[in-house]
């Protein structure tokens, strides 16, 4: 493997976690080289709570007359 792939590979989440792969320092040394990407995170909405939400209640389902209605 020549330098510059072994470089790419060095960070690869599959590999970290070997034994003697990176030592602890390495490790810190290059996370805090990596650019901050907090801006990109997704915040979720709270969903509301059932019981209070603003939306009528869904309507019952039509009543198909078959003829035997005992009513």
């Amino acid at each position: 493997m020549n330098r510059r792939s072994l470089e790419n590979l060095r960070m690869d989440r599959r590999l970290v976690g070997r034994s003697g792969w990176m030592s602890k320092a390495d490790m810190a040394e290059a996370s805090e080289g990596l650019p901050d990407a907090s801006e990109k995170i997704a915040v979720k909405e709270a969903e509301p709570d059932p019981g209070e939400t603003d939306a009528a209640p869904p309507e019952a389902a039509p009543q198909i007359p078959t003829g035997f209605d005992t009513a």
